[in-house]
């Protein structure tokens, strides 16, 4: 999950709405027409000037100036916080160090919620702010992975079942040929549409299986031949049957290999938010175990699960209440036990936080113990959010020094250079 909110101050506007936002809903935003109120128990928070959701807390009755952001984050059910579980020492046997680690690059994902509408006019080209902030990860950090998260929209151009857009791809691609020119080991390409356009889930009442596969085709065809691209097949699919949304998953990875990307690695996403809290129980491992190579391996299959670590893993709070040791553990020996691997995509928490200094790090110990079953992960989230967003992984730059924030030093990148 990912949570991209920080408090926003309640601006009185003209009129009043309609209808209130439900939980986890737009509230405002740039060019934003619809509720500007949320319903009881909640309230309209946003991250930076292009997105606003509403949020658990005291519910405002005021309206909120439109703004209209990123791709939001919400409680996953089925995957509540299990208790700390002390320092992080697990019993993983791995090699004590995973072979990636880096941060996501958000703004071409601004404007996606959770209901897979993506509003074009929300992203942010991170452009060369984006190009510089990697080569800065990798420089500085030592870091080597990248997630480059995106608008299915976008890349389209809003036509389903149409081609790339010149125009739009060319200001994606930029993105991840940077991750390639900064010196990545990996760089990841990411569907940020929850398992859904505009409301309807993919192979579910909505887009079909051969257009999802279309979109795939089309980007495998432009990266086939560079192994160090990885495919993220979907952000966060939601409620969805899982063994239905197995099938589109494999109509994907059937329609990447046959364009003749035969050795990327590709990200197959689970249930509840794709939650590695319940990736067993909810049976999005069972399901996903069926999804093959057109020649029956699972080669360079790997499962692709988030987590994070305040209260509701909804992400949306800046201190953290349990380090996850027990989920990854139990995870990472189901994964030893089947012979398969995760990466964990997205996480993170308060970025100076005493507690979230403390969890984040313990929960990636627990990845590095199990580095045979666990490839790595990507914290969220760099890229062209505010300074003043809750999970905001960020880098300032003055002159030509760059500070990073104490998670990303002592965590996401510590972690990973121990």
């Amino acid at each position: 999950m990912k949570s991209t909110f920080f408090a926003l101050a309640a601006a009185a506007a003209a009129g009043s709405a309609s209808a209130q936002s439900p939980a986890y809903g737009q509230c405002g935003g740039s060019g934003w027409s619809g509720a500007t109120t949320c319903v009881s128990g909640y309230t309209c928070q946003k991250s930076n000037d292009y997105y606003a959701q509403c949020v658990p807390g005291t519910a405002s009755t005021a309206k909120v100036t439109t703004i209209d952001k990123a791709s939001t984050t919400t409680t996953r059910s089925g995957s509540s916080p299990s208790p700390s579980s002390g320092s992080g020492s697990g019993s993983g046997s791995g090699s004590g160090k995973v072979q990636y680690a880096g941060v996501n690059i958000a703004g071409l994902d601004f404007g996606c919620g959770t209901d897979g509408t993506c509003k074009t006019t929300g992203v942010v080209d991170p452009g060369q702010t984006g190009l510089d902030q990697m080569k800065h990860f990798v420089k500085d950090d030592g870091l080597n992975a990248f997630r480059v998260p995106v608008g299915w929209q976008f890349l389209l151009n809003n036509n389903l079942g149409g081609t790339l857009d010149s125009t739009n791809w060319a200001t994606y691609d930029k993105q991840v040929q940077g991750c390639l020119d900064a010196g990545a080991a990996l760089c990841i390409v990411d569907v940020h549409n929850y398992a859904r356009w505009n409301g309807q889930i993919v192979g579910q009442g909505g887009p079909t299986d051969a257009q999802f596969a279309s979109l795939w085709s089309q980007i495998a065809t432009k990266y086939k031949g560079n192994n160090k691209i990885a495919f993220g097949v979907m952000n966060e699919p939601h409620d969805v049957n899982i063994n239905t949304w197995a099938t589109t998953v494999q109509a994907a990875v059937t329609a990447i290999r046959k364009a003749g990307a035969t050795g990327n690695k590709i990200l197959l996403p689970g249930n509840d938010y794709t939650s590695a809290g319940a990736f067993i129980s909810n049976g999005s491992g069972a399901a996903l175990m069926k999804v093959t190579n057109l020649d029956g391996s699972t080669t360079n299959l790997i499962f692709d699960v988030h987590r994070y670590l305040d209260s509701d893993n909804s992400g949306t709070h800046t201190t953290c209440t349990t380090n996850n040791v027990g989920d990854f553990t139990n995870l990472g020996k189901w994964l030893r036990t089947n012979k398969r691997q995760a990466i964990l995509t997205e996480t993170g928490g308060g970025p100076s936080d005493s507690s979230c200094l403390k969890a984040v790090c313990e929960q990636l110990d627990v990845l590095n113990q199990y580095s045979d079953a666990y490839l790595g992960w990507t914290g969220w989230a760099a890229g062209m959010f505010a300074s003043s967003y809750e999970l905001s992984e960020v880098p300032t730059k003055n002159g030509n020094s760059w500070t990073d924030v104490p998670l990303v030093t002592q965590c996401i990148a510590g972690k990973f250079k121990k």
